[in-house]
């Protein structure tokens, strides 16, 4: 299963559902970094340092250092969506068609309604 650093903004029910999938992640509250307005190449370079995927609901500047970065453990964008359980079996069904998600980016958007 996937290693991922949630960032500041990802919801938590998200991210308790990921886990009850079997994958393994970390909060910016778990890691002491909430509320500290830190710039987004330097949670990449943290979760880097960490072997962790950035799981981010901030799709355009996560995209733009994907294109920027050349080296990071992967990036997941995702779409906002309130059914939390829903989005994280969509995140696990992204994952699970990669073998490694090193150097990747993947979009995971909300279905049309």
């Amino acid at each position: 299963m996937a290693r991922f650093y949630a960032d500041e903004n990802f919801p938590l029910a998200a991210v308790l559902a990921l886990r009850r999938l079997g994958h393994e992640l970390l909060t910016t509250a778990e890691a002491g970094q909430s509320g500290l307005r830190i710039p987004d190449d330097e949670v990449l370079q943290f979760a880097m340092s960490q072997g962790r995927a950035v799981l981010t609901l901030n799709r355009r500047h996560f995209v733009r250092l994907h294109q920027m970065v050349n080296d990071h453990a992967g990036i997941v964008v995702c779409s906002m969506d309130a059914n939390f359980e829903r989005l994280a079996q969509r995140i696990h069904d992204a994952v699970l068609r990669y073998p490694s998600l090193h150097r990747v980016l993947i979009r995971v958007n909300r279905p049309n309604q």
